[in-house]
């Protein structure tokens, strides 16, 4: 599971970055910045300018390579997608970093900058994207139209890809299925629910004391509710304080995990009698965002596979992989969606909440002072 890339944290320490080996020299710069391979592809803001798709695919095998990061091939069905994309365009894909988080990806974006191996493309969380935009590229793909103004910056410079909502994933062979958040402090769960990671730090474990929070009849903002929650949980032997993984879930060591429900999702495959359930009065989701390196090495492929992800082929690939694609309302209408693997995702009961960077603020700050001494 990729714990570190949910990161709630806007910064934090700078780590070493083992780049991927280039497959080619460093190429030379023209005056405006661009790859000397790909000229006028670093400023291009549509396909359009330069020249319509068949151009930005010919600009985009011309430089033959791609680096991308922190993209896990488990999560969200990344292993699928870079294949596919590379099949299709004859174009290298080098993934570095795969277990690294939304920093990281700027880290290393700032510590490579200049030279070939630097990533292209970036795939973060909303607090980082939104504090890294002058590192970004605008850029608007063909189906713009598709992704509503609210999970997209106006002049393209980062977009909502996908998605999902916090869930409860359970081995029915282990526990009962439970009916809400608060089943899980009864004693038929003693010792059984994780959460994936530490909620001052991970992502998906803030999530789910966002989610806890509302379900206790809190707030995304004052998640007051969800920590104490939480300090019930420990107080009754009910939290086991390990990080889930494939392995720890396999074994049935943790049977019960508050995660997105995309990640408790694949696990469906791998255990048989693990559910999923999204609690109806607690659905909290959240996007991540694509955005391009105005750096990137690669300039031409870099758009080109943003256009593949937001392409209904890129689309549905994350949806085979449990997540929400971004444009699913609009395949929908279109009759262009994998119906099969939409049916497929935990059903939705409740009406969902997606935090603002404001709430989500004030909640890391009460997080930050509160958790330690409540559940330690």
């Amino acid at each position: 599971m990729r714990k570190l890339h949910r990161s709630v944290a806007v910064a934090v320490a700078a780590v070493t970055i083992t780049a991927v080996a280039a497959c080619s020299p460093p190429e030379k710069k023209s005056e405006d910045g661009t790859a000397s391979g790909s000229t006028g592809a670093g400023s291009a803001t549509s396909a359009q300018d330069l020249g319509g798709m068949d151009a930005l695919v010919a600009a985009a095998k011309k430089e033959g390579a791609l680096n991308v990061i922190a993209l896990p091939p488990t999560w969200a069905n990344y292993g699928e997608i870079i294949k596919a994309f590379g099949d299709k365009y004859g174009i290298k894909v080098n993934s570095a970093q795969p277990d690294g988080s939304s920093q990281d990806e700027i880290n290393a974006a700032d510590q490579l900058k200049g030279q070939d191996t630097a990533p292209d493309v970036f795939d973060l969380g909303g607090s980082v994207a939104t504090a890294s935009t002058a590192k970004f590229a605008p850029y608007k793909v063909a189906t713009w139209a598709d992704i509503a103004d609210s999970q997209k910056e106006a002049t393209g410079l980062y977009v909502n890809d996908y998605g999902g909502y916090m869930s409860i994933g359970y081995d029915s062979a282990k526990v009962p299925a439970p009916a809400s958040v608060a089943d899980l402090l009864k004693p038929e769960y003693k010792g059984k629910v994780a959460l994936n990671g530490d909620p001052t730090q991970a992502g998906s474990a803030f999530g789910a004391v966002q989610a806890v929070s509302v379900a206790q009849g809190g707030t995304v903002e004052d998640i007051t509710k969800g920590v104490d929650f939480f300090g019930q949980l420990k107080k009754a032997g009910n939290f086991l304080p390990v990080d889930p993984t494939d392995a720890t879930i396999q074994s049935g060591q943790t049977p019960v995990v508050f995660d997105w429900d995309y990640l408790n999702a694949a696990q469906t495959a791998k255990v048989p009698t693990w559910k999923v359930v999204i609690p109806a009065n607690a659905v909290l989701g959240s996007y991540y965002n694509q955005a391009i390196n105005k750096e990137a090495p690669h300039p031409a492929a870099a758009r080109l596979w943003e256009e593949f992800l937001f392409s209904d082929e890129g689309q549905n690939l994350w949806l085979k992989g449990g997540a929400r694609p971004v444009r699913a309302e609009a395949m929908s209408k279109a009759g262009t969606i994998d119906k099969t693997a939409f049916a497929a995702l935990p059903a939705v009961g409740g009406t969902p909440v997606f935090p603002t960077e404001d709430q989500t603020k004030k909640a890391k700050e009460y997080l930050a002072a509160n958790w330690a001494k409540t559940v330690g």
